[in-house]
């Protein structure tokens, strides 16, 4: 059989028609020439897409990359925030009054809501009503300031060292399961009724509590940001200060929270165990004296003023921390 040479006939300058151009299939090895106005192919041009379909794209990735930075009205902040525990504080009211007016038990161990407010009035115009709080908060502040002090520092030697997280870890989950009150009784004995037994009660309450939220805190923060860090040179303190801390924060924010729950609480404690003249009446101790007069409206006012107390460090300290912490991280959604 005869071969056929598929070139023959052809001119080697000329295409394989013979007209200087390939003509080689539809899509295999062939080059298009673009038009400058109409984009790079056929199939990619963004004169095909729908104009409307492309502004609502790119309003769609604005609206992810925006920061919702508005203030929420006057109106509806009153609404939202205000308003709910104003309405949870006059059920509450209302029940009281409800199961004096139905002689649940005898006045004198419930008394009506108009006697503990008359005690209010007279601590009041005695002048001894700031007295008792501040007496109470300047001590659990100052106790909560050394606490921090000396709590980070240990979460942070605890979080990084592994055999410091070996040896120190389990005491301080332990410590921070034992109930304030235990520490009362010897740190009476150690250091006597003065201020000094109150700080150490506070410590021990607040100290575990703090180095494990921020050994917590540590512990979540990706390995990611870690290699980054010293990939960019910070280390050391460094380190420390620009990475880890920023990473950790949620934990350790909830950590410094937990942490002056239990300062307060080891305080009270504190208070109605251990009284002397030299120490004042704080509101633990307006609560003992309240117990020991078996007066309960003086007992329902040391109760109340605690609690206020409490509602008022989370709302004026911890509430803004919070929300600036998810402001930063673009967590805060406005609802």
């Amino acid at each position: 059989m005869a071969r056929t040479d598929p070139t023959a006939g052809h001119d080697d300058a000329d295409g394989p028609d013979g007209t200087g151009r390939d003509t080689a299939p539809a899509g295999v090895g062939t080059v298009t020439k673009e038009d400058p106005a109409k984009g790079p192919g056929p199939q990619g041009r963004a004169s095909d897409a729908d104009p409307h379909d492309l502004a609502g794209l790119e309003a769609g990735l604005d609206a992810l990359d925006a920061v919702q930075s508005s203030r929420t009205p006057l109106r509806q902040t009153l609404v939202q925030k205000v308003l709910p525990p104003l309405i949870a504080v006059a059920l509450v009211l209302v029940v009281w009054q409800v199961l004096v007016w139905a002689e649940v038990t005898e006045s004198y161990k419930l008394p009506a809501p108009a006697e503990v407010w008359d005690e209010v009035v007279t601590a009041w115009q005695r002048g001894t009503l700031l007295e008792y709080i501040w007496t109470s908060v300047s001590r659990g502040l100052l106790g909560f300031l050394l606490a921090l002090s000396i709590g980070t520092p240990l979460g942070l030697v605890v979080a990084r060292v592994k055999f410091v997280r070996a040896a120190i870890g389990p005491i301080l989950s332990g410590l921070q399961s034992l109930p304030s009150v235990a520490w009362v009784p010897p740190a009476v004995i150690w250091l006597g009724l003065n201020d000094s037994m109150m700080f150490a009660v506070i410590l021990l309450g607040a100290v575990p509590s703090i180095a494990n939220g921020l050994v917590s805190g540590v512990d979540q923060v990706p390995p990611l940001f870690l290699r980054a860090g010293r990939t960019l040179g910070a280390t050391g303190l460094r380190h420390t200060w620009h990475i880890v801390m920023p990473a950790a924060l949620p934990g350790y924010l909830a950590g410094l929270k937990q942490g002056w729950a239990f300062s307060w609480r080891s305080l009270m404690a504190a208070e109605i165990i251990a009284s002397s003249p030299e120490l004042g009446v704080g509101l633990g101790q307006l609560l003992e004296n309240g117990r020991t007069a078996s007066s309960m409206s003086m007992v329902f006012l040391a109760i109340l003023m605690i609690l206020i107390v409490g509602i008022a460090i989370d709302l004026l300290i911890f509430s803004p921390l919070e929300r600036w912490v998810l402001r930063s991280r673009g967590l805060l959604v406005k609802s």
